[in-house]
């Protein structure tokens, strides 16, 4: 699977700011600042992966997928875009994405997305493949209605609470660091020196683990949390 990915992005703070984070992960990386030139480098099939902006001049980014699929190319794509509602979210990914990621995001949570759908190309999975869902153990997360069950019951969360739990279930059996949680959560690049992280931890353990003889949300003392059931 080729290592060269396209990024198609018209603002030139954030292009640029995702090209520097990805030539630093070992890509080769094109560059296109609106829809039209983007469409014209991704009829090459020697990308890995493009990340598209959804509003651009030219051409915006739905109407570069949707050309490209269905001119048959399959190259995984992940869109950006201010427009984060879960209309919008649906919108994206029945559209051709394989991926969606709403601005402002931490490029770490990018870079992870991006090397997840490599992974899933390298492994022959369909390009065209979606997750909505995330599920561990009996924790289920529905990504397009924003809806979430444990053991079949409803979860009531709150949109920090429901981001939070999200980034754990991306990151299953982990010890999920403070660090990664403000910068993949909150957006934060530095520690703000507050407990906004163990109080909404503590919300979302007690919403999981409601009725439940089994905890799902752990603290592993001076390192973070993990989320799984224990052996």
């Amino acid at each position: 699977m080729s290592q060269k990915i396209l990024i198609v992005e018209d603002d030139a703070v954030t292009a640029d700011y995702i090209a520097k984070g990805m030539t630093e992960a070992g890509f080769t990386v094109d560059l296109a600042d609106n829809g039209r030139d983007g469409l014209f480098l991704a009829s090459d099939s020697g990308y890995g992966a493009i990340i598209l902006d959804r509003m651009m001049p030219a051409m915006d980014g739905m109407s570069v997928l949707k050309a490209l699929r269905a001119a048959g190319i399959e190259t995984p794509a992940i869109i950006l875009s201010a427009l984060g509602t879960p209309e919008d979210r649906v919108e994206g990914l029945t559209g051709g994405a394989d991926d969606y990621l709403t601005k402002p995001f931490a490029f770490a949570e990018l870079l992870a997305r991006v090397q997840l759908l490599l992974r899933r190309a390298r492994n022959g999975q369909s390009g065209g493949a979606v997750v909505t869902a995330l599920r561990h153990d009996d924790l289920e997360m529905d990504l397009l209605s924003r809806r979430v069950k444990r053991g079949g019951k409803a979860v009531d969360l709150q949109p920090r609470e429901f981001r939070l739990l999200e980034f754990f279930l991306r990151h299953p059996d982990q010890v999920v660091t403070r660090t990664m949680l403000l910068e993949g959560v909150w957006d934060y690049h530095f520690d703000p020196g507050t407990n906004v992280i163990d109080v909404h931890v503590s919300r979302l353990r007690r919403k999981l683990d409601d009725g439940s003889d089994r905890p799902l949300l752990h603290t592993v003392r001076g390192m973070g949390y993990r989320l799984g059931i224990e052996k």
